[in-house]
């Protein structure tokens, strides 16, 4: 697996686990929709995440939670572009949760570092906008589409099933051209995973990190699964997903994408100086 994850301007080690911060820029994310659909509360939570300790800011202008209406181009850009020019020069590599390839265009030229895909790179062009950077690249797994993945996910072996279309997606990045170091993974929690497919893929990282040799991310802050496991609403599932997060990391994961950033950046400090060498 490559030392390092060759994200835009930056060069981000792999020798430690890395929290990325989650920015939602949207009315209707599950979790937090609607706290930061303003350009000044938006830029005043990217530097709290920054001084929290956060590794990577992830910015998305659209919801992909199950069911969500799928926004036009003209909105993702008005919601999305003066955060990523606003945030340029803060000193983080900004990730774009996008799959339209118009949007990873405009973040690109205005200096976005990743893109971060729901969509594994599949829409048409998509290839051809990236192959052209150096940002890093998360290929993340999802069966079907927001509207439909979890009226009733199926698989013959959930594990096997997601290595295999990860696998064909790293395979033909890497046929055009685009650097393994550039690469992660995600195996797509809640995107069409039942809680028994979830905590396959959560108890299995290490293999699916085996058989690509590449850095897995694993997101699975505030998500159902949490809440069906503490049988905690949405906005009390803080300490779940921080046991998520730890748990992921414990079983390889090299990035976690998480809302509360504070808490998870002080239980990897904890967990990691706890560690037996």
């Amino acid at each position: 697996m490559p030392p390092y994850l060759q994200c835009g301007r930056f060069q981000l080690s792999l020798s430690k686990p890395l929290v990325m911060g989650i920015l939602n820029l949207t009315p209707d994310s599950f979790s937090d929709g609607g706290r930061y659909t303003h350009l000044e509360t938006a830029l005043s939570r990217a530097e709290q995440m920054i001084a929290e300790g956060v590794d990577i800011i992830d910015i998305g202008g659209e919801s992909s939670r199950p069911g969500a209406v799928p926004l036009t181009l003209e909105e993702e850009l008005e919601r999305v572009m003066p955060v990523v020019y606003a945030l340029q020069e803060c000193g983080k590599p900004l990730s774009i949760d996008t799959y339209k390839p118009q949007i990873m265009q405009e973040v690109l030229s205005a200096g976005a570092d990743m893109i971060n895909d729901i969509n594994g790179f599949r829409s048409a062009g998509a290839m051809s906008v990236v192959k052209k950077s150096d940002c890093a690249l998360c290929i993340m797994h999802m069966q079907h589409e927001p509207q439909t993945m979890q009226l009733q996910p199926q698989y013959d072996n959930v594990l096997e099933d997601v290595i295999a279309f990860l696998k064909e997606r790293v395979n033909t990045m890497m046929q055009e051209g685009i650097a393994a170091n550039r690469l992660c993974v995600d195996p797509g929690f809640g995107f069409g995973k039942t809680v028994e497919h979830n905590l396959v893929l959560l108890k299995n990282i290490d293999t699916i990190e085996e058989h690509l040799q590449l850095p897995v991310l694993a997101g699975l802050s505030r998500k159902s699964t949490i809440g069906v496991l503490t049988g905690r609403p949405v906005e009390e599932r803080m300490a779940g997903s921080v046991a998520a997060a730890l748990a992921a990391v414990h079983n390889g994961a090299r990035l976690v994408r998480v809302h509360d950033v504070a808490e998870t950046v002080d239980a990897l400090k904890v967990w990691n100086a706890a560690q037996k060498t």
